[in-house]
């Protein structure tokens, strides 16, 4: 496919930039058209003469961008044919998406997601399409899920300790779409959470009228007797809780407080709800599940380990309530498009070595946006066993000040209240150690700057 001149110039819009070198602001702004989409990765470029007549540049400076593109990796231009865009390496094999990394504008890490594994995504793509033809052929609506998937998600249950069936398993559009149909159909009227927890539960309970009840959670585990006092409250209600690399805080629940909680969960009749989401994330040096809280329903998605984009995630629990859960009048606005459940199935069937690259990444850029961070008292943090983020006790400045300072020096930070249902931790910051190492030394700088610079660190 080529790109016309037209169509190159309608899609890069205003893109010179005060300050900045011709080809260089056009080699960024044809990058930034690639990643979002206005600009067809694959597609041919308009030949040099006719691309500059469109822009309104000279022959020489669309040249140079070329040649700025061709060394990173946007475009390949063999001899005699016009130039294919394609996404470079980097973008391609980072785990952070591209609004993370802040290539050609700010950095934003109010969301801790990781972007899709180009090639392994593809390759499943492509697999899925070519078997997809008995699943076009029905009506498109797969009811608690597709046979495959329900077995593959059955067996990871099974070889982690925790024996299951494939109609104990339901396929939903995601962890907050399993979480939803769940809270639907079990009506709570009370909800013991976290606090801090994750943001898009808290914002589902509070649209659907539930009171929130917490309990207190860090860095260093789980407050019991609070949570004693929050299922008291919550007595024949819900609890939503994420024991593994808990969202933000990074918390790994032991397997004693697990027991303690089922005890609690039965004492006070409070169903529990477990979200697994991060529960692959385990950058421990040796990756070991731990056991299930005894008796929960289990959440889980594809988005913390695979991508967002990947809009598959499931429930886990006795067949019987699967089985209600199917029929629930929100079971099929709530599911996975069969196709996508085919590509989720697809990457199932050989997942660790993607996960074993994964979790050796974020290991290694976990541990040196720590170091970067550490010994400074501006700030207390612990280093978190799994998940995508450190959790920050920030000491001299609130939340509030240091994310807007850190705005204006293009760093997009989400602080703690947002993640408490009381509206506490207003000193906390949640820091996303998603991106490569060059942007997080970005990041640390302009947390130095957004904290108020106090000259050397201390000693770690």
């Amino acid at each position: 496919m080529h790109i016309t001149d037209n169509q190159l110039a309608a899609a890069l819009g205003a893109w010179r930039r005060p300050g900045a070198a011709l080809a260089r602001a056009l080699a960024d702004a044809v990058g930034d058209a690639a990643l979002d989409g206005r600009l067809r990765v694959g597609s041919r470029l308009p030949a040099e003469r006719r691309a500059a007549a469109a822009l309104g540049v000279s022959r020489g400076t669309v040249i140079a961008a070329l040649g700025i593109l061709r060394d990173e990796g946007w475009v390949d231009t063999r001899r005699g044919s016009a130039s294919m865009l394609r996404l470079p390496p980097a973008a391609t094999t980072r785990i952070a998406p591209s609004s993370a990394v802040g290539e050609h504008g700010a950095i934003d890490l109010r969301r801790a997601v990781p972007a899709a594994p180009h090639a392994p995504y593809q390759r499943a793509v492509l697999r899925a399409a070519e078997r997809s033809g008995p699943v076009l052929a029905e009506s498109g609506e797969t009811g608690p899920g597709l046979p495959e998937l329900r077995s593959q998600l059955a067996d990871r249950h099974t070889a982690e300790g925790l024996a299951t069936r494939p109609e104990q398993i339901l396929i939903t559009s995601g962890a907050r779409s399993a979480l939803a149909l769940l809270s639907a159909h079990l009506r709570p009227r009370v909800v013991a959470v976290e606090i801090p927890t994750y943001v898009d539960p808290l914002a589902g309970f509070r649209a659907s009228g539930r009171r929130l009840v917490g309990c207190r959670v860090t860095a260093d585990g789980w407050d019991l007797d609070q949570l004693d006092g929050a299922f008291r409250t919550a007595a024949g209600g819900m609890a939503y809780l994420v024991p593994d690399f808990q969202n933000p805080t990074g918390a790994l629940m032991p397997k004693a407080d697990r027991q303690a909680v089922a005890r609690l969960a039965e004492r006070h009749g409070v169903t529990v709800v477990a979200d697994e989401t991060m529960r692959d994330l385990d950058l421990r040096d040796t990756p070991a599940p731990v056991q299930r809280i005894p008796g929960s329903l289990l959440i889980g998605s594809a988005a913390k380990t695979i991508w967002a984009g990947l809009r598959v995630g499931w429930i886990r629990g006795p067949a019987a309530l699967i089985g209600e859960l199917a029929h629930h009048p929100l079971c099929e606005p709530l599911s996975a498009a069969p196709t996508q459940q085919l590509v989720a199935a697809e990457l199932l069937r050989d997942l660790e070595p993607l996960l074993r690259d994964r979790r050796a990444a974020l290991r290694r850029q976990r541990d040196h946006l720590s170091g970067l961070l550490a010994g400074d008292d501006r700030w207390r943090f612990t280093v978190p066993p799994g998940g995508l983020a450190l959790w920050l006790r920030l000491t001299t400045e609130r939340a509030d000040l240091v994310t807007t300072r850190a705005r204006a020096h293009g760093l997009e930070l989400s602080p703690g209240p947002s993640f408490a249902a009381d509206a506490t931790h207003s000193h906390h910051l949640r820091l996303p150690y998603t991106p490569p190492v060059s942007t997080l030394d970005r990041v640390a700088t302009v947390l130095d700057l957004a904290c108020g610079h106090q000259g050397p660190r201390g000693a770690g």
